[in-house]
């Protein structure tokens, strides 16, 4: 996908997805249970490392199969998913989405008890919404719930890694 193309789906689902920022308030968050032995979980991935390996890779094959395209020069594209192999891909791609948002709240990972693990939780949430929509076909569903994920990753970014609107808006 062509970094046009992806620019035009992302900023698609920062619009669609904005409410989702208020619903991320840190109020009524879980707590992390500072009790639990961090040691015992294999964390070898440092925060970064794990969103540039693990995070990215997944919500970006989620994003590349919602929405659509209407391109100047290649004209307007679906880009959902168009055959059960490629359904079944996006909701795997969405329960493993889930299962990160999960690992982002690991006691050794999360980066504070109240804010990253609201994000966290509502990380693995939308991911959820993806994973039901991939399961009933639903592509507007499918497509909302990219949007919620989006917002999710945009508010964190800009709570924990502000610098990093500098290198997305480079592209």
């Amino acid at each position: 996908m062509t970094t046009i193309k992806r620019v035009l789906i992302h900023s698609s689902l920062i619009l669609l997805g904005s409410s989702l920022l208020a619903a991320c308030s840190p109020q009524g968050s879980p707590q992390v249970d500072t009790s639990v032995d961090a040691s015992r979980y294999d964390l070898q991935l440092d925060i970064k490392a794990y969103m540039n390996m693990v995070l990215d890779p997944i919500s970006d094959v989620l994003w590349d199969y919602a929405g659509w395209v209407d391109d100047v020069n290649t004209g307007y594209e679906e880009l959902y998913p168009t055959n059960d192999e490629e359904w079944l891909m996006v909701q795997q791609r969405a329960a493993q989405l889930i299962e990160a948002g999960n690992a982002l709240a690991l006691p050794g990972r999360a980066m504070d008890d109240d804010g990253w693990v609201t994000y966290a939780n509502a990380l693995s949430q939308a991911a959820s919404l993806a994973y039901s929509a991939a399961s009933s076909r639903n592509q507007e569903d499918f497509f909302q719930a990219g949007a919620q994920i989006y917002s999710v990753c945009s508010a964190c970014h800009q709570t924990y890694n502000p610098e990093i609107s500098k290198f997305v808006n480079k592209n």
